[in-house]
């Protein structure tokens, strides 16, 4: 079924291409410059190919709606996300990735002799006070 449609959706996809090629040009973007009778004005009497044009946009339409409700029936009820964590992993062919190694602790990285410990720094921000004092007192 999906095939079928898929194939009439195309087939009306050429057509409606060579239909919209065949018809006049009415000069300007979107037939904003071509006078007082457009497609857009709607004073022109509708032609013979405006009216296969309509009605193969329609189709077009009613194909593609088609085939969205087709493609939502078989469609997993999962999301893509999920299904690409329950399935096995595929063989790496490329660039294996690079072991982690530990690092080492930060006492390690101190020379000899000195302890990892914090000194408060004299005259910081400890002995600020926590509002400065108001001017004029």
């Amino acid at each position: 079924m999906e095939t079928v449609v898929l194939v009439v959706h195309l087939i009306l996809a050429l057509c409606l291409i060579g239909v919209v090629l065949l018809q006049r040009s009415e000069g300007g973007g979107l037939g904003m410059g071509g006078g007082g009778g457009g497609v857009m004005s709607g004073r022109q009497a509708a032609t013979a190919l405006a009216k296969v044009t309509w009605g193969l946009a329609a189709l077009f339409f009613i194909t593609s709606i088609g085939l969205t409700v087709i493609a939502a029936r078989n469609s997993a009820t999962g999301s893509v996300m999920d299904q690409g964590t329950t399935s096995a992993p595929a063989a790496q062919t490329g660039p294996q990735p690079v072991p982690q190694t530990q690092l080492p602790a930060a006492k390690d990285l101190l020379p000899p002799g000195q302890t990892g410990g914090t000194t408060a720094p004299v005259g910081g921000a400890a002995d600020a006070p926590a509002t400065p004092p108001r001017a004029g007192n």
